[in-house]
């Protein structure tokens, strides 16, 4: 793979349209981040949960506030990036290399956009109800790939959908992002069937294969060999991921001392552990001086999390420069966190341990679990089933209450239950609990 080519400016939808900057202020990549940001589908994130409960009175957070902060830190990483790479003699286009920061804060924007309500546990509510619930039906009448779609629900090839796919009424292409974009956000370079060849998750739904492939020839995206169909990462997919990673794991920590999960003594060693008293004096003689005059401990951990971020950034910019050759080869097979070393390598391991035993298994993590798994089965179930019995008096009530844009009428039987998964999956937690509640009865 090469840089000239990984970067295109060519929309999914509007190919055949030429896109010229003279006049405008703004790249053809900052306006897929402007397009993301103006969007319902974004706006709605400020309602679905993280890890924690939406709040009460403290503010944790929200898959919006997590998005912002994942396309703030992605931009530093892409910029960092950008600059190693204006020095190699083998990219011709270097203008384009300053978009960068661009391409990959948008992808970042929308990582979490196909994330079901009540976070992960809802991805797990969807499939398990295809796969052990009354959705076990459907399996007669799609394909073996479709069942896979279903039974293995996956927030990131739901969210290539909701961003490449004509919804009725809507404009072909989706939100017609550039094609750099749209690879960035593509974190599993295949389909639901690479599910047969030992591959745990995918990154696109057979829906939406065509474009996948559109967008994977047109970037010169590497196949891999001996995988039918099955391709490379893009390059920048890797930093997309590092955001993420260092987002939710070190603010994790963060929310779980607001909440009173961890103490201040846990939380302060956990944060400390990234930093050496002799190599970070720097560090250690700004914490003091600054702790001298804020003395508010919300505060104190805030600014240990900021100072461990900003080491994080830099340092996992080095590891996609010293793997750059593999990264291009499509022979870099880990994440870029996993490529840390030393102090930091040790830390981030530490914090996600205790994120997995001490946080994500706490009483109130697990209650919105709970909730996902009863509300989403319970919408799904009344609308898959209105799906089969489309004639009753019922199931056209029920049908009636889908949004036009996810219209069930002259489609096959997956297209059907995929547009129905459309609009459950889209729910913010209130709106998918008031529903359940409504249909129901139980506000009665």
């Amino acid at each position: 793979m090469n840089w000239d080519k990984l970067l295109s400016a060519k929309r999914l939808g509007l190919e055949k349209r030429e896109f010229k900057d003279t006049r405008e202020i703004r790249s053809q990549f900052q306006r897929d981040y402007d397009r993301i940001i103006f969007s319902s589908p974004f706006r709605r994130l400020q309602n679905k949960t993280q890890v924690f409960p939406l709040p009460g009175s403290i503010f944790v957070h929200n898959r919006l506030t997590h998005s912002l902060e994942v396309a703030s830190v992605g931009r530093s990483l892409a910029n960092l990036v950008a600059q190693d790479l204006q020095k190699r003699e083998d990219i011709k286009n270097k203008e384009i290399l300053n978009e960068l920061g661009s391409i990959v804060s948008a992808a970042c924007l929308a990582h979490d956009m196909g994330n079901p309500p009540f976070g992960h546990a809802g991805e797990v509510a969807i499939s398990k109800y295809f796969a052990e619930g009354n959705g076990k039906k459907i399996k007669n009448v799609v394909t073996d790939e479709e069942w896979t779609d279903l039974t293995h629900f996956e927030g990131n090839a739901n969210a290539l959908r909701l961003l490449t796919h004509q919804f009725t009424g809507r404009r072909k292409g989706g939100f017609a992002l550039t094609y750099s974009t749209l690879a960035t956000l593509i974190k599993y370079p295949y389909g639901s069937d690479a599910m047969m060849q030992g591959k745990k998750k995918f990154g696109y739904f057979q829906s939406e294969k065509e474009s996948f492939m559109k967008i994977a020839h047109e970037l010169g995206l590497k196949k891999l060999e001996n995988q039918p169909e099955v391709y490379a990462r893009h390059p920048l997919v890797f930093l997309v991921e590092a955001a993420d990673d260092i987002c939710y794991e070190i603010m994790d920590i963060e929310d779980a001392h607001k909440l009173k999960i961890l103490d201040t003594s846990k939380t302060f060693d956990l944060l400390l552990g990234f930093f050496e008293e002799t190599k970070d004096k720097k560090f250690y003689k700004n914490k003091e001086e600054i702790f001298k005059e804020v003395t508010d401990i919300n505060e104190q951990v805030a600014y240990l999390r900021a100072s461990v971020i900003g080491k994080l950034i830099r340092e996992i910019a080095d590891v996609f420069i010293k793997n750059h050759d593999q990264i291009l080869n499509g022979e870099y097979n880990q994440s870029l966190i996993a490529g840390l070393k030393g102090k930091s390598k040790d830390a981030f391991e530490k914090c996600k341990n205790v994120a997995i035993h001490e946080i994500y298994k706490h009483r109130s993590v697990v209650k919105i679990e709970l909730t996902g798994f009863n509300v989403l089965g319970a919408l799904l179930d009344e609308f898959i089933t209105a799906i089969f019995n489309p004639d009753s008096d019922y199931s056209q009530k029920i049908l009636s209450i889908l949004p036009s844009q996810f219209s069930v009428e002259e489609h096959s039987f997956y297209k059907k239950v995929i547009s129905v998964v459309d609009f459950v999956s889209g729910m913010t937690d209130l709106y998918a609990v008031d529903l359940y509640k409504d249909i129901k009865g139980i506000n009665l």
